[in-house]
């Protein structure tokens, strides 16, 4: 997805163009792994890392591209979002020192983007997905404005027909709409690349996805998404609903998302791959003009295949097969998208370790995993071990159940040090990343629990949102000062207290824990839910859910009593007393100019909602609790 002169799926003519050049490169990817002009005899390793940009009020800060004209460097690339950053490292052989050597290149590459980004009024976060993400982040406005990002949105939302749809239940539920596919922009990962031979390939692509599972069950980060518990690692369905297509359907037809773990083994080579991902996805987006591949082959030439790899980007695999272009020589390598960002660079280092040696040591030990275990268990586990991270029970080798922990521990944490060892790496540079590994297993304490344990222990301090603000501080004073994660201390709600009182918006204040009534139900019912639930203003939705009106206790009064002293009295509707245009607001709206509105109308209440629909209710009672805890944040800090 690194061309920008892309072109749109309707200009028809030139898009069988493309598919013309893509099938042409196809050709010349398997004439090259026929013919030796693929790398062989050394394995390389690389990796990307995605980040977070947030204000001083740790929310996201979309200053991307002020960022990256500061640095200047190559090394440094925009994502989705403006609130996020990609850095792509240089390769490293893997032997001797290369994993000390990523972790120091990570370090320096990402002290620069921190600098840069400190002049911008910003901070750098590693997060799988940011607590601190309000769905009112996710706006078009925040896309990054390049052509790539806004044909792909365009393309996708043009074969869905429909908003898409989010619906994942966990601690809590989360069930969403959005109307963009910028839902992806609260996922950042750490991706890893691992150069292999071409006759190595369907073994050890096999093996990835084999150790995908309990790799993932160590790293989970990403419990939290909009203040709700999800999934150890939510960023797995987060990132495949973002940009699913499919529709409901009244027939029972097989369709597969494009973001996926993928289908089967694969069998001979990384053309399974390629073949299985366009049978299976249209093409979206091509480009306008494209090299000959073929004709490049015969010439004597090294053809960058540039159609195939723009299709593959859109086809988003959890493992995938890259073909790739280095010093003049072609190789191929197997990219592992399932790490999330953070929690800290060491932890990163230390799942990359894991990852590797469990690549290494799975060929040696298990030889064709195809044969010891069903493709089926290894979704199942993958699925499993997103879910509940080190808590999931898998189904492994030769029908054996088994528990995450266990697994790790007993089996695979011996299997990565043996790997790492007949790859020739350091000694002392095994034992530190994978007794990473080892101690977050042991200890128990994952990103996802350190997050989830944190969110507990602070339960009634302060606000949702302080709390969430709270957790994004502690990540990055924790991360920045270098420790892994098995060592941090729970976050405190202090952490996350900023003097930034006008960034603070409605949402962050709001109650979305509604009562609503119909506007045809009696007023003797509202009633009741005001004394029931102690409260005084009750929104008013339609048949359809749309927000038509409020009510509050004044207007109760005013009418019920009179009703209840007469029995035989027709009861009043709710629809005859309601207000029908009560002050409401969008959710972005700063607190500040909120409160303004709300002194300007002399209403006791202002209603959040969106496209005509209640997200939520602020009240005096939310402002003076807000007040009285800023208040006590200044008296303790004096």
């Amino acid at each position: 997805m690194g061309n920008q002169d892309v072109l749109r799926d309707t200009d028809s003519g030139q898009l069988r163009r493309f598919i013309a050049h893509l099938l042409r490169d196809i050709r010349a990817l398997e004439h090259m792994l026929d013919t030796g002009l693929v790398e062989s005899g050394v394995h390389r390793i690389g990796a990307e890392q995605e980040l977070f940009l947030v204000d001083a009020a740790w929310h996201p800060a979309p200053r991307a591209l002020d960022i990256l004209e500061r640095i200047d460097d190559p090394h440094y690339t925009t994502e989705l979002g403006l609130f996020n950053l990609e850095i792509n490292l240089d390769p490293f052989v893997f032997e001797a020192d290369c994993l000390s050597q990523l972790e120091d290149q990570l370090n320096r590459s990402l002290a620069t983007v921190r600098a840069a980004a400190h002049q911008c009024g910003a901070e750098v976060v590693l997060s799988g997905i940011l607590p601190t993400l309000r769905k009112s982040d996710l706006a078009l406005t925040n896309m990054t404005p390049k052509p790539r990002y806004r044909m792909l949105n365009t393309v996708l939302t043009q074969i869905r027909g429909d908003d898409y749809e989010f619906q994942l239940k966990g601690a809590d539920e989360l069930n969403l709409k959005h109307d963009s596919v910028m839902l992806e922009a609260g996922c950042t990962s750490f991706q890893v690349h691992y150069q292999v031979e071409p006759a190595e390939f369907p073994r050890c692509y096999n093996i990835a996805q084999a150790i995908t599972a309990p790799l993932l069950a160590a790293a989970a980060n990403s419990p939290l998404l909009f203040g709700r518990r999800l999934w150890r690692e939510t960023r797995i369905p987060l990132f495949q609903q973002s940009v699913d297509t499919r529709r409901a359907s009244t027939h029972l037809r097989e369709r597969a998302p494009r973001v996926s773990f993928g289908q089967q083994w694969v069998d001979h080579s990384i053309l399974d791959l390629i073949q299985e991902d366009l049978a299976r996805f249209r093409v979206l987006i091509g480009t306008p003009s494209q090299e000959d591949s073929l004709r490049l082959l015969e010439q004597g030439g090294l053809p960058e295949l540039q159609a195939l790899r723009l299709h593959t980007g859109t086809v988003y695999r959890w493992n995938r097969g890259c073909f790739g272009i280095g010093g003049g020589k072609a190789h191929i390598r197997i990219e592992n998208r399932v790490l999330p960002a953070g929690p800290s660079v060491v932890d990163e280092v230390a799942n990359a370790a894991f990852f590797l040696g469990l690549l290494r040591g799975g060929q040696q030990t298990y030889g064709d995993i195809a044969q010891k275990m069903p493709f089926h268990n290894a979704e199942i586990n993958f699925l499993a071990a997103a879910q509940r991270g080190l808590e999931a029970q898998f189904t492994w080798l030769d029908g054996q159940v088994v528990l995450a922990r266990d697994l790790i521990r007993q089996d695979l944490l011996p299997l990565a040090r043996h790997g790492l060892r007949t790859a020739g790496l350091n000694p002392a540079d095994i034992e530190r990343y994978l007794g990473v590994i080892e101690q977050r297993v042991t200890v128990g304490q994952t990103g996802s629990s350190w997050l989830l344990r944190s969110l507990a222990d602070m339960r009634e301090t302060d606000t949702q949102a302080a709390r969430l603000s709270a957790l994004t501080a502690a990540t990055a004073r924790r991360q920045w000062a270098g420790s892994p994660v098995h060592e941090w201390p729970l976050a405190q709600v202090e952490e996350g207290w900023s003097e930034k009182v006008h960034a603070l918006r409605i949402e962050e204040c709001m109650t979305t824990d509604l009562f609503t009534v119909h506007p045809n139900e009696p007023i003797d019912l509202v009633a009741k839910l005001m004394d029931w639930k102690r409260i005084r203003h009750i929104p008013v939705e339609d048949d359809q859910g749309k927000l038509v009106g409020l009510i509050s206790c004044f207007e109760v009064l005013r009418h019920c009593a009179p009703s209840l002293q007469q029995a035989e009295s027709e009861p009043i509707p709710v629809g005859a007393i309601m207000q029908s245009k009560p002050l409401t607001l969008p959710p972005e709206t700063p607190l500040v100019e909120a409160v303004a509105r709300m002194q300007q109308e002399k209403s006791a209440s202002l209603l959040v909602a969106k496209d005509e629909r209640l997200i939520g209710i602020v009240t005096e009672h939310d402002i003076l609790t807000l007040t009285a805890r800023l208040l006590e944040r200044s008296a303790r800090k004096d």
